[in-house]
């Protein structure tokens, strides 16, 4: 069965994507721990990053760090905290998200919402800043 992230590169299911290319996508994490949360998904269903084909985990890793900046200049933070988890969705993905403090890329926070038009947004002003 496919996981919720290849219905959503399949465009099954409706995301906020900041880029795309031919191995990854980069979306909007529909339920954020902080503003400009984005994961990078492997295209390939993979369920652990480290079994990805050597060049799709450098592909996901070359958008991470191009996106990572973007969410730099869109947001006021000390870093952009990277996180490989991947017990919620068992495909291939990495977490970016904005930090100024350890706490605020704790997983177990209270997760934020927005509406579609904040989402909406959040994703225009990080796509400007690729």
């Amino acid at each position: 069965m496919a996981s919720i992230f290849t219905k959503i590169i399949q465009k099954q299911i409706p995301s906020y994507i900041i880029v795309e290319n031919d191995f990854c996508v980069a979306i909007l994490d529909a339920f954020p721990i902080q503003k400009g949360h984005i994961l990078i998904i492997a295209k390939q269903e993979v369920n652990n990053l480290f079994d990805l084909p050597h060049n799709i985990y450098i592909e996901m890793m070359c958008m991470a760090k191009t996106v990572a900046l973007a969410i730099q200049k869109s947001f006021p933070c000390n870093r952009v905290g990277l996180s490989v988890v991947g017990f919620e969705v068992p495909h291939a993905h990495i977490h970016l998200i904005p930090i100024n403090h350890l706490n605020d890329i704790n997983f177990n926070k209270l997760k934020l919402t927005f509406t579609k038009e904040e989402f909406e947004h959040i994703q225009q002003t990080i796509k400007e800043n690729l």
